[in-house]
């Protein structure tokens, strides 16, 4: 990374952790120059250019480091794609971020700082989670290795227990280090999503075989949609798609969404799943029709 990303990095996190409901207060720019390793002259610098920003951010003797006034929406959705960008330069920006602002307002950024924070220290973090509905799981402790953008929601994966897990960012409540430290060498994070289609995880290994009619040939083929795949193309400009999965439900729904021309060939497993989701969504207007 260089010197200006780091800069600019560190300056997001400032303000990340001023933001955090945790944080302990008052936050000094000695605590921050010893968090970050830098002179206190190098965070009275970058309080001034987070000033130039427009973010009405200062420090007093009572209250430490502070933002007088709230960021604006439109702000937090800017610097939580530049943050996220510093980290995770191979992402596609949707919508996921606008949402997790909408639903989450400051503790959008907060949160996904401390998390990257303890994903760069190597240290345990002490989440509080949304769960199902309202019930909230309080204190659960978690290994965090990668912040990832999936199926339009930011998440969180982490060790938990000995094994890897996923976590809905906009489901977790409060974040905060334990000051621990885990070793990152426990986890093959590399090859965790080489097979699967979306987001599962999972040690299952499915061989899938399906037929594109020419239509979705020329939609496919330019795109690497899963590690290894094998494309043949056919005479009439159809192909067949090889591939491994971990996760047929994944692989189904997206056939089934695709409607006419991509058809299953194997296993057979697949051919049923996808037969019996497809009767399934014409049940729901064959049943309407009657009603109506």
């Amino acid at each position: 990374m260089f010197d200006f990303q780091t800069k600019f990095k560190r300056q997001i996190e400032i303000l990340g952790i001023c933001l955090s409901d945790d944080a302990r207060r008052p936050i000094r720019i000695s605590d921050f120059a010893d968090f970050f390793g830098v002179e206190e002259l190098t965070i009275k610098r970058d309080l001034q250019d987070l000033r130039s920003y427009g973010i009405d951010i200062h420090s007093s003797k009572k209250e430490g480091i502070c933002l007088s006034s709230e960021l604006a929406k439109d702000k937090l959705v800017d610097i939580i794609l530049d943050y996220t960008s510093l980290n995770h330069n191979d992402y596609a920006l949707d919508k996921s971020t606008s949402l997790l602002v909408e639903k989450m307002g400051h503790n959008s950024l907060s949160i996904l700082v401390n998390i990257q924070l303890c994903i760069d220290r190597q240290e345990i973090a002490m989440i509080d989670y949304n769960k199902i509905g309202s019930e909230i799981e309080h204190n659960r402790e978690i290994e965090p290795l990668l912040i990832f953008q999936s199926d339009g929601s930011w998440r969180l994966l982490a060790g938990n227990d000995g094994k890897m897990k996923q976590y809905l960012i906009d489901k977790i409540i409060s974040i905060r280090s334990t000051g621990k430290n885990f070793s990152k060498d426990n986890y093959d994070v590399s090859d965790l999503f080489k097979y699967s289609w979306k987001t599962w995880l999972g040690q299952e290994k499915y061989n899938v075989k399906l037929w594109l009619s020419s239509f979705w040939a020329e939609r496919v083929k330019p795109r690497m949609l899963v590690a290894e795949q094998k494309i043949t193309r056919q005479d009439d400009g159809s192909i067949i798609f090889e591939c491994t999965v971990n996760s047929l439900n994944e692989i189904a729904g997206w056939i089934v969404s695709r409607g006419e021309g991509v058809k299953v060939l194997q296993p057979d497993e697949l051919k049923e799943m996808v037969i019996n989701l497809a009767k399934g969504t014409l049940r729901n207007y064959i049943e309407r029709k009657s009603i109506i």
